[in-house]
């Protein structure tokens, strides 16, 4: 069975840190891209971040160009996304989504091979 689980979400003040994780199983974790999407409370879900499998080629959005980096570690076949300088506008359910070799901005579970269940990330004072 195709597997994602995120972990690392919780509630934080602005300005704070926090670090996702997204471990992978049942298929080749080496061979995926994997992208990153959220979607805040009354909003259309947002792409992010994304890395290619050869983890050297990371895509942002503008909206967290510079404060967020995704990064992947092939041997524990886990992604991360490091968020720095959080805002209360990145409260958001935050979901990790795998596509075979192309890296991908989609928002839709349809547009990915495996897509996560979600972690929550809070935001606020």
């Amino acid at each position: 069975q195709l597997k994602l689980v995120e972990s690392g979400g919780g509630l934080v003040q602005p300005g704070r840190s926090l670090r996702l994780s997204c471990a992978t199983s049942g298929f080749t974790f080496s061979a995926y891209s994997y992208s990153w999407v959220r979607q805040a409370p009354g909003k259309g879900p947002e792409w992010f971040a994304a890395i290619n499998p050869g983890g050297d080629r990371p895509h942002y959005a503008e909206a967290v160009k510079g404060r967020f980096t995704i990064s992947r570690d092939n041997a524990r076949n886990t992604t991360y996304l490091q968020m720095n300088n959080l805002k209360p506008e990145d409260t958001a359910l935050y979901y990790c989504a795998a596509r075979r070799f192309w890296l991908v901005t989609g928002t839709t579970p349809g547009d990915y091979d495996v897509w996560g269940q979600g972690t929550q990330v809070t935001v606020s004072s």
